[in-house]
């Protein structure tokens, strides 16, 4: 999602091992065979982990905003019971603002009393993009011909809502008017507070969990909704966070960025007499000094210091970031910064398109901006829904209408959270580059929360994925060691070793046993035991 300027980061040190297995021969599925979908017109694909919808929260207060799961424009199988349209931020009859929701109640037998929201960042971008890519209960990926059911939808474990704020963002109606994320955080807890009402869910569980900079998002809602002391509308039981903006972003984005692209090497393809251009340039701005001295675990006492901000002045030499991309572009013109291994052409999205320049077939439509995808969801008909806005969503800001918000790591809001909850995740993939692994775990070892500062040991455990008997072409996960973890005082630290900027889009599988640690489901990364929703499991477990 786009960014108010980048962000970057390295994948950890070479001392983290990576798992190797052996390729699989040729009788690989012998033993096991795979399960095919069969994409039939008109007959509906049953996955046996996807079990019917509950229905205890359809009601004369929700009817209105009752989707039809069969009627979903270009879905060719039953999405099940869903919820979706437009509450207002407050309570004031005159209140003309409102938010967007799209509600899936869980498909568990026994419906949880419990509700995850989902966020995008931005700032600005729609979270229908995290449920048509990422984890919603059908998908439909850049470059495909039509959506498909996704065995690794959140809705298996628990309701989901994925919800378009602040105002100004996709489907959501009003003027933008906000200046920082307290302020959008007073947004949010009207409009939940109504969202509550209307489905009946006051004293359930909850927790927050999104991406990007919803790392800025998250931590000051939680913190908004634990300040009220009303757990029967806001009973925050955890957050989960993935490819984060969360601390100082001169440390985030430049000082990580010539080592993650040293790293990658072998994908970036950097000449050498470039590279010693860009190791010239991060001696100059002490970006290697500060890298060496500050990356470390137990970290140096802190607060670390705040380098110069290279966008604040007229010398470039030291935006790394830039320096670095501007190189790979020559290389690869189709470089992807949110996920690296990408090479020409960019696939069509039918969220649209971000950057000018990118591709878009003769005759495409925008999904969401469609008449009737708007009619099938309750959305104000002749909305300009755009994955990530061009309204600026603090309208009223100062600094040319930027978010005035101390970033949640330097402030106290983060360690807040962590601290109440003791069930705070942070996730990064490896192959991201706008906000990946180092620099994230940089803005963490510069945090202190319960007493402690900053991680203690680096995330080296391997994080296991379960193995899992579906074999659906349209929608796979990987299996076994994909990533890395560490686990300190109510925090949570994991990788994804295949996974770019959309975690939950590129290792649905390792996104959907991190829900399930949020959750309590599974103890943590290292459990082996089945995905608690796999058909035949007892206990948690699978025999294949």
């Amino acid at each position: 999602m786009k960014f108010s300027s980048a962000i970057t980061g390295l994948v950890l040190s070479a001392s983290v091992a990576l798992a190797i297995h052996p390729f699989h021969p040729k009788s690989v599925h012998n033993k096991v065979k795979p399960r095919v979908e069969k994409r039939v017109p008109g007959q509906d694909f049953q996955h046996p982990e996807l079990q019917k919808r509950a229905s205890r929260f359809l009601n004369d207060k929700t009817k209105e905003f009752a989707v039809n799961g069969t009627g979903l424009p270009d879905v060719p199988f039953d999405v099940g019971e869903s919820y979706a349209g437009l509450l207002p931020i407050s309570n004031s009859p005159n209140e003309t603002r409102k938010l967007f929701f799209w509600f899936f109640p869980a498909t568990a037998a026994t419906n949880p009393d419990e509700i995850v929201i989902w966020l995008n960042g931005g700032p600005g971008c729609s979270s229908l993009s995290g449920l048509l890519t990422e984890n919603g209960p059908f998908t439909w990926e850049a470059g495909t011909l039509a959506p498909v059911k996704n065995p690794y939808t959140w809705t298996n474990l628990t309701n989901m809502v994925w919800l378009e704020q602040p105002v100004g963002v996709g489907y959501s109606q009003g003027t933008p008017n906000i200046t920082n994320e307290v302020e959008l955080a007073t947004e949010l807890r009207g409009f939940w507070k109504n969202f509550i009402d209307t489905f009946g869910m006051k004293g359930f569980d909850m927790y927050i969990t999104g991406e990007s900079y919803a790392g800025v998002y998250i931590p000051y809602i939680a913190d908004g909704f634990i300040s009220t002391g009303d757990t029967e509308y806001f009973n925050l039981k955890g957050v989960s966070i993935n490819d984060p903006i969360i601390g100082d972003e001169v440390a985030q984005e430049q000082v990580v960025i010539l080592p993650f692209a040293e790293y990658w090497q072998n994908l970036f393809y950097l000449n050498d007499t470039y590279l010693e251009q860009l190791r010239t340039a991060q001696a100059q701005c002490g970006y290697d000094t500060y890298f060496e001295k500050y990356l470390q675990f137990p970290p140096p006492p802190g607060p670390f210091p705040v380098l110069p901000d290279p966008y604040a002045t007229n010398n470039i030499t030291c935006d790394q970031f830039d320096n670095v991309y501007a190189g790979a572009l020559d290389v690869n013109p189709c470089f992807n910064i949110y996920h690296i291994t990408e090479t020409c052409p960019h696939p069509y999205s039918q969220l649209g398109i971000i950057n000018q320049g990118d591709y878009k077939p003769p005759g495409a439509e925008v999904y969401f901006n469609r008449t009737d995808v708007q009619e099938a969801l309750h959305a104000v008909v002749g909305t300009n829904w755009e994955q990530c806005s061009s309204k600026n969503v603090f309208g009223n800001g100062g600094d040319n209408g930027r978010d005035r918000s101390p970033k949640p790591a330097t402030n106290g809001v983060l360690e807040r959270v962590i601290e109440h909850t003791n069930n705070t995740i942070i996730g990064s993939g490896d192959l991201d580059m706008i906000l990946c692994t180092n620099g994230t775990l940089l803005a963490i070892q510069n945090m202190t929360w319960n007493g402690v500062q900053g991680l203690q040991k680096p995330p080296s455990i391997p994080a296991y994925v379960p193995f899992h008997p579906e074999y659906n072409g349209g929608a796979l996960a990987g299996s076994g060691i994909q990533g890395v973890w560490v686990q300190e005082r109510g925090l949570t630290f994991y990788t994804g070793h295949l996974a770019g900027h959309e975690l939950p889009g590129y290792t649905p599988g390792l996104a959907f046993r991190m829900l399930e640690i949020l959750l309590g489901r599974i103890d943590n990364f290292s459990n082996k035991a089945g995905f608690t929703t796999q058909s035949g499991s007892s206990n948690g477990t699978k025999t294949l």
